[in-house]
């Protein structure tokens, strides 16, 4: 096939140009970039002209790379958003897809979010340039094809379907499958493990009991030992995981500097909503983020709130679209020193309840006094005691989902090494038969 924007040739070899040699630069270094793939790509038309929704990437005759990632994207979390961040970064645009309830509740067990929740978060995750709702849950070069991409990129963990089969098989064995690194310290079956617990030893500063080592040991554990991709290990925070998350972009002339502040815990469907309806309030809208310290939190929302520590609700909302800027540890109190220093413009609450500063004050007693405070109603019903409220409602559900997809994994580790464990001794017994043949 002939590659658009010169005379590339692939003759079934190797490439022929007619206007560079391959050591030239333009598009050949391109096709020598993805050469494990290209027949493929070019076969199926992924940089065809219509490729991709945007402008040409620069480079003689580039076109787009489409990306293709899948999941359930059930209580999404930094460790989802941190899976398509990486996925984003080896294309130019990244398709997402979505399964249904149904699939899940099929292969997995009851999804804590609806299908319809789970599409508005992974649409509001700032790396994601378009979604597929109602994905297949078993991956096809089928889905590949009929979305234009490339290849697909998941985490180096397993997903299987209810027979136990790889998910994906087939795009692996086509050479059209990429992985990602999981997102260590994070996981549905450990924040749904803190729900039920109640305990506060997942916030920081504070020592770890034995109550939550005991969870962290045993919750979703089978009676025959621990999968190494469920369960629960600790998330240790860095200035690259910050760095990869934060946008670096500073305020421009003429946007329109709005500040808003709270928990932000179990990043939800309420939380995007809200955003989304405070970012379409200006033209050029910088949204900054103020997230109180777990105690601070626990202050106002009492029980084992919030959830998620600091350092994770931190990259939660960094990974929203609508988040420009995060003020990690934020006063409770909107000061006028904050004010002055972000230059704010405008500062938003929704309109739940404004719980007083510990000497009885209103925390937003300063926007208030300049004229600059506004309620924001996101028309959204979901709270993070709702969810919390979901988990334990269907505790027994979830315990018993986690067990059944950890004996599942289990199962094809064993296989896993069975296999490895008989390549080692075919390559034994031909050695041996060589150094027979050579005496």
């Amino acid at each position: 096939g002939r590659r658009g924007g010169c005379d590339s040739l692939w003759d079934g070899t190797g490439w022929e140009c007619g206007s560079h040699s391959v050591t030239d630069p333009c598009c050949c270094h391109i096709l020598r970039q993805f050469v494990d793939f290209a027949t493929v790509m070019l076969r199926n038309g992924h940089y065809s002209e219509n490729s991709g929704s945007g402008s040409d990437s620069p480079g003689c005759g580039r076109r787009y790379l489409r990306v293709w990632c899948d999941g359930c994207y059930d209580m999404v979390h930094y460790g989802h958003a941190n899976q398509l961040r990486q996925a984003r970064a080896m294309g130019d645009y990244l398709v997402v897809g979505v399964h249904t309830d149904e699939e899940i509740a099929k292969h997995k067990g009851p999804p804590v979010f609806t299908q319809e929740e789970r599409y508005k978060m992974v649409r509001a995750i700032k790396w994601v340039d378009e979604i597929v709702e109602g994905a297949p849950y078993v991956t096809t070069l089928e889905t590949l094809d009929q979305y234009n991409c490339a290849f697909c990129v998941h985490g180096d963990d397993i997903t299987l379907t209810v027979d136990g089969k790889d998910t994906y098989q087939e795009v692996k064995t086509a050479g059209r499958y990429r992985e990602c690194h999981r997102t260590q310290g994070v996981s549905t079956t450990d924040l749904v493990g803190r729900m039920l617990l109640m305990t506060k030893a997942h916030h920081t500063n504070i020592e770890k009991n034995s109550d939550y080592q005991k969870h962290t040991d045993n919750f979703g554990k089978g009676p025959k030992g621990r999968s190494p991709w469920t369960g629960v290990s600790q998330f240790l925070q860095t200035s690259q995981k910050i760095i990869q998350f934060a946008s670096g972009k500073e305020p421009s002339p003429g946007d329109t500097i709005i500040y808003v502040a709270g928990a932000f815990d179990l990043f939800h469907i309420g939380h995007v909503d809200f955003l989304e309806k405070v970012y379409k309030l200006a033209e050029k809208p910088y949204i900054i983020a103020g997230l109180h310290f777990d105690q601070e939190v626990n202050r106002y929302k009492g029980k084992n709130y919030p959830i998620m520590n600091i350092h994770e609700r931190t990259l939660s909302v960094l990974a929203c679209r609508y988040v420009s800027e995060v003020v990690i540890g934020a006063p409770y109190a909107v000061t006028a020193d904050l004010l002055d220093h972000f230059k704010i413009d405008l500062v938003c609450h929704g309109i739940t309840e404004v719980i007083p500063d510990k000497d009885g004050s209103d925390p937003y007693a300063e926007p208030k006094n300049r004229g600059i405070f506004h309620t924001v109603d996101s028309y959204s019903s979901l709270t993070t005691d709702i969810i919390v409220q979901r988990i334990i409602r269907n505790r027994l559900e979830f315990e018993a989902r986690n067990q059944k997809k950890e004996a599942k994994e289990l199962a094809v580790l064993e296989a896993l090494k069975k296999q490895q464990k008989n390549a080692v001794a075919e390559e034994q017994n031909g050695i041996r038969e060589q150094e027979v043949q050579d005496i």
